[in-house]
């Protein structure tokens, strides 16, 4: 039982610390897949000494490997089940980019700049900040742009009465 708690603080603590990395840092991985890979790969071993004590058995670490994957589908069934938690466990999506213009309040609070904003309008294909309508960061860490409507403002501009 020792190392189920113990595997159990141990994965919230990661939750946590992953959550506070915050979007650009995850790329596209959501935060329970990022959690199951830190611990089997990066951090595997130095859990393992918090996690399992002195325990090398084959139990223990079925017991320990168990816990995380209970808490991860536990996280995510209730990311499904209840939307307001989703939001708290996934992250949300921030508008960084408003009608070509720079929302300087979401981009300090994701810690982006400008260039990187640049660099992803440029893998979109988009050649201008005044091209965009919305810039999307999204709780994956990806950015996802959508093109001002040329056709609408142009009909727009036509239907409008020459003063």
């Amino acid at each position: 039982m020792d190392i189920v708690l113990r595997a159990t603080v141990m994965f919230f603590i990661l939750f946590l610390l992953i959550r506070l990395l915050g979007k650009r840092e995850l790329g596209q991985m959501t935060p329970f897949e990022f959690v199951v890979l830190v611990v089997l790969v990066v951090l595997g071993d130095l859990i393992q000494q918090g996690v399992t004590h002195n325990d090398f058995s084959l139990t223990g670490a079925t017991l320990a490997i168990c816990t995380f994957a209970f808490w991860a589908l536990v996280l995510s069934w209730t990311a499904y089940l209840f939307p307001r938690a989703k939001d708290l466990l996934e992250g949300a999506p921030r508008v960084i980019v408003r009608d070509g213009e720079i929302v300087t309040e979401n981009l300090r609070r994701d810690r982006l700049t400008r260039d990187e904003i640049l660099s992803e309008m440029r893998l979109a294909g988009i050649g201008r900040m005044s091209e965009v309508a919305w810039a999307i960061l999204e709780p994956q860490g990806k950015m996802s742009f959508i093109k001002k409507d040329d056709q609408a403002a142009q009909q727009q501009d036509r239907d409008d009465p020459v003063s």
